[in-house]
């Protein structure tokens, strides 16, 4: 019996790359969302409101404290029985975000912190208030610093898509569960769908290092140039 049937994959791979079309539609908008919304939340985590910052940390501590698929199952088929209820598509992305935003809001967080104490000092030296401040001196400095962390997360978000099989979102793993179940090639559709994953990973890989050595050559120019 031949183990990897390469008529199977043909055959099977117009369905396969519509799944993997769906993972990359489904990566890129958690991606979206959880880049602006972990910045409010590390924003929020270093209010001087108490209060905003108990419930920052309740939040990010009850997203790194539950695992993902059971937050994944609990908004698709428990919020229902409250009246709440989501296409597999929305519950996907809402679980996705709300879980790696708080990962990446402590990303952010440590970004922020990163950034020395003297450039706070000078911009209120300049009279820039605390928000402008953040805008455009800290800001800009902290996301430098997170980009390779920011890049691993985000691999790692395309291969955490296969979880949501689970809510039903026919993306690559689940077409080729469905696909398997038929007729049983299961090594030739799984061995094409790690392929995909890989070819789609490496270059975002190769990608973030490459925004890495720009921003940093970046850096180093700039501050030549001041000094």
């Amino acid at each position: 019996m031949e183990l990897f049937n390469t008529q199977v994959a043909v055959e099977n791979l117009g369905p396969l790359l519509a799944g993997l079309l769906i993972t990359i539609e489904l990566t890129f908008v958690v991606i979206v969302l959880s880049l602006g919304f972990a910045l409010l939340v590390a924003l929020g985590g270093m209010s001087r409101w108490l209060l905003l910052r108990w419930v920052i940390k309740a939040y990010i501590e009850l997203m790194r404290g539950t695992p993902l698929l059971l937050q994944l199952i609990y908004i698709y088929y428990v919020l229902p029985e409250i009246g709440i209820r989501l296409d597999a598509f929305t519950a996907g992305v809402i679980g996705l975000t709300l879980n790696y935003s708080a990962y990446i809001s402590e990303v952010y967080r440590g970004g922020i912190l990163a950034v020395p104490k003297g450039q706070h000092d000078a911009a209120a030296a300049l009279g820039m208030t605390r928000a402008l401040a953040m805008r455009r001196i800290v800001l800009p400095q902290a996301i430098r610093i997170v980009i390779p962390t920011l890049g691993n997360y985000f691999i790692s978000l395309f291969k955490d898509t296969a979880l949501c099989s689970v809510v039903s979102i026919q993306e690559v793993v689940f077409t080729a569960q469905i696909v398997a179940a038929r007729n049983f090639q299961y090594f030739t559709l799984y061995t094409v769908v790690g392929a995909m994953y890989f070819l789609v990973s490496f270059p975002a890989a190769r990608l973030v290092g490459w925004l890495e050595r720009r921003t940093r050559s970046g850096y180093r120019r700039r501050s030549a140039r001041l000094g």
